[in-house]
């Protein structure tokens, strides 16, 4: 009787570990999930301000060439 108790004890245990298992093993892998999530919304935001400040700085440069162009233009056609 003793011998089946402690039998039965130890498998309650075993499944009780088991289930433990399987609950850190998914919470690791919602982790993981999340901390791929959150680096891959940073990565997108760095990127997005690094097209903008490229983007700015070429409408910049297309603005001064255009003016000192078309100035360059009247001053050809007024001499």
């Amino acid at each position: 009787m003793r011998m089946r108790q402690s039998v039965n004890q130890f498998e309650a245990a075993f499944e009780q570990q088991k289930v433990l298992e399987q609950r850190r093993r998914e919470q690791l892998r919602n982790r993981a999930v999340n901390r791929s999530r959150a680096r891959r919304v940073s990565r997108s935001q760095q990127q997005g301000k690094v097209r903008f400040s490229v983007l700015a700085v070429c409408l910049i440069v297309t603005v001064v060439v255009v003016t000192i162009a078309m100035f360059e233009a009247l001053l050809l056609v007024m001499s």
